[in-house]
């Protein structure tokens, strides 16, 4: 990966909006560069690194779409029905020879259609009697028939290079012939966590302890992007030991995310850290839950600090550092999925910053309902594993009313 400048985030505003913090990425992280060929197999995730382009068409051949019976057109009888003696079956997989005109031809799904034919009629239009084919009247020239290039065409652009492969693009690689794909390095990401009240999940509690979760959530976040994500560990609430690490795990990533510390307070040192070991731009975002985080340069490296809190460190994460893995990988900017839904609560929030309300959906008739989860604090993990999405309230909003359509994040398809 390019190794970035100090300067490169630099930004003199004092909150910035979801859209500001994502448009700077964008405009100050390079992409990736160099590419790498992995069979088909191991491509799933990657980023395809140049366009994708069809060397021969898919389908490759002219063939019937239905299982059904294939004859030339102009053999219809105009408004009547029309008999023609079945010349032979052709099923998948098997050569065609010319079709006879005033004949027809049993055909199955896939089959290559004989050169002459021209017109399929599906099975369940058709009836056969005593070794012909009646077949109805209406039905338009090339019907149920799949042309050569239909899906993709000799030299068309199959997929773009950026796209993430995911199991439509493999199937559609595979399709076109290709055993492997040039793909972008994987983004080596490492993961921190902060604080002496951490202890690792299965080791004795020490007085005033809890179990780390956020790292292994960041990372299980992490694991549905192109990256080689490594688990860094716990860093005390030292100053220097902080910037030493920072400092070391630079020289071996391309990106650095940690949680915690990134506040205000006495025991708060990743924002200072960052800037001692490079630049630090502190990117207090206009949302809630997830104000504190930090970003800066170490060794040029991106490092983001994320806030502690568990659901802030995940809000946080999905509008920051995801995009910004995204940017390192190559790939195309993805916005996250939203949809709407009618809320049954009420809330008050203030102008100026967006908001995350963790909420319950319930489908039926008409837009989904949007159900408040009871309880608002950010440290709360299991407001994540009961509710289903975010209600995503924009910064002009003050009040949201029983009723009111709002716009909802699902946790599913980013989780």
């Amino acid at each position: 990966m390019a190794q970035l400048s100090d300067d490169c985030f630099a930004f003199g505003g004092p909150l910035l909006s979801v859209e500001e913090a994502q448009a700077l990425i964008e405009a100050r992280i390079p992409p990736a560069e160099g590419l790498e060929r992995v069979a088909l197999r191991e491509a799933v995730g990657r980023v395809l690194a140049e366009d994708l382009r069809a060397s021969s068409p898919l389908p490759p051949f002219f063939n019937s779409a239905v299982d059904g019976y294939a004859f030339r057109h102009a053999d219809l009888v105009e408004g009547a029905e029309t008999r023609l003696p079945i010349a032979t079956r052709l099923q998948a997989g098997q050569a065609a020879a010319p079709i006879a005109p005033g004949t027809a031809i049993r055909i199955f799904t896939g089959a290559p259609m004989p050169p002459g034919a021209d017109t399929v009629m599906m099975q369940e239009d058709a009836r056969e009697e005593g070794g012909a084919v009646v077949l109805v009247p209406g039905l338009k020239r090339g019907a149920n028939c799949r042309p050569a290039g239909e899906d993709v065409a000799t030299g068309g652009l199959a997929l773009p290079a950026g796209r993430r492969l995911g199991p439509a693009e493999i199937g559609l690689a595979a399709a076109l012939g290709f055993r492997e794909l040039p793909v972008r390095p994987q983004v080596r990401v490492g993961v921190f966590s902060t604080g002496d009240e951490l202890a690792e999940p299965g080791a004795p509690l020490g007085p005033a302890q809890t179990y780390d979760s956020n790292r292994f959530t960041l990372l299980a976040l992490l694991a549905g992007l192109p990256v080689e994500a490594h688990d860094l560990g716990i860093l005390p609430d030292e100053p220097a030991a902080t910037a030493a690490a920072l400092a070391r795990a630079a020289g071996a990533h391309d990106l650095l995310l940690t949680s915690g510390g990134v506040s205000t307070g006495e025991a708060d040192h990743v924002k200072a850290a960052i800037g001692q070991g490079g630049r630090l731009v502190f990117w207090r975002l206009a949302i809630k839950p997830g104000r504190p985080a930090a970003m800066g340069v170490v060794e040029g490296v991106p490092v983001v600090g994320l806030p502690g809190n568990p659901v802030a460190a995940v809000v946080t994460f999905l509008h920051l550092a995801r995009p910004l893995v995204l940017r390192l990988a190559g790939a195309a900017p993805e916005s996250l999925p939203r949809f709407s839904a009618r809320a049954d609560f009420a809330y008050r929030k203030k102008a100026g910053r967006r908001e995350y309300v963790r909420i319950r959906l319930a489908f039926g008739e008409g837009l989904p309902v949007a159900r408040k989860y009871a309880r608002e604090g950010a440290g709360l993990l299991t407001s994540l594993t009961e509710s289903d999405a975010f209600a995503e309230l924009p910064e002009d909003i003050t009040a949201v009313a029983p009723g009111d359509e709002v716009r909802v994040l699902p946790f599913r398809a980013v989780f």
